[in-house]
């Protein structure tokens, strides 16, 4: 049965794509059968998979219940994927019916024996899409940008969690904040460390040990729709994700 595991920041450029991909394909890398769902209505998930957003039934279909889950999923080069597109951005005025949160989990439902790991990606707010997404996850992690706004958009997110929790997913475990583009050779970057470390607490949850560097490699990857772990191997911020891949394993999930 799969773990699902939902990939969320409500501040945007944090890194929440690039993290979804990492794990993802590192998952896929180490022969675990995984299942990529977009959930923004950008696509840039989609489109660094080599999905198709435009040809074919996508996740706002499968929301509306226009196909079944098992006719949603494309299959690409590295892992299975329910796509997106910009349809889904007038989701959260099309969906207005009660229990219209757990939309998402009920249309994976069919789908988890087939697959070792979900792994969604999320628009960069608490909307209607997130709230699927994190009612319909067993894990969240929280990728954030090692700079100041973002421990401060980190630090309002846990009053939202405390409500989700309470009133959507009780199950939902909070794994633990990610540090992307960080820098430990600063002195802000040690400060944003320790800061991110008694935030993650305050939140009930933890700053994963490793940390991700900047790294063009990446991006160039993402650009190229090409795994990072095949395009550069060798670049630093490749070899971190390759190691937090490790640590999400070897913590349980």
């Amino acid at each position: 049965m799969a773990k699902v595991i939902s990939i969320s920041n409500q501040k945007g450029g944090v890194g929440k794509t690039t993290t979804s991909l990492a794990i993802s394909t590192g998952f896929k890398e180490r022969g675990f059968r995984v299942l990529a769902v977009d959930m923004d209505p950008q696509a840039n998930f989609t489109f660094s998979l080599g999905g198709e957003g435009d040809d074919g039934p996508t996740v706002y279909e499968l929301l509306k219940g226009e196909v079944q889950p098992r006719f949603a999923i494309q299959r690409t080069s590295y892992v299975d994927l329910i796509a997106s597109n910009i349809v889904l951005s007038g989701a959260e005025l099309e969906f207005t019916a009660e229990g219209r949160e757990y939309i998402l989990k009920k249309a994976l439902k069919s789908l988890m024996p087939r697959y070792d790991y979900i792994v969604i990606d999320t628009p960069p707010a608490l909307s209607f899409l997130t709230v699927n997404a994190l009612a319909a996850a067993q894990y969240m992690i929280i990728p954030m940008q090692a700079d100041i706004f973002s421990l401060q958009g980190i630090a309002q997110l846990g009053d939202s969690l405390l409500r989700l929790k309470q009133y959507c997913n009780p199950q939902l475990e909070v794994g633990g904040i990610l540090l992307c583009r960080f820098d430990g050779r600063t002195i802000l970057g040690r400060r944003i460390n320790e800061t991110a470390d008694m935030v993650a607490q305050q939140i009930g949850t933890k700053l994963y040990k490793q940390k991700i560097r900047n790294s063009v490699a990446i991006q160039e990857a993402q650009t190229n729709q090409v795994s990072m772990f095949q395009y550069a191997p060798q670049s630093p911020g490749v070899a971190d994700y390759r190691k937090f891949v490790d640590e999400l394993l070897k913590s349980g999930v």
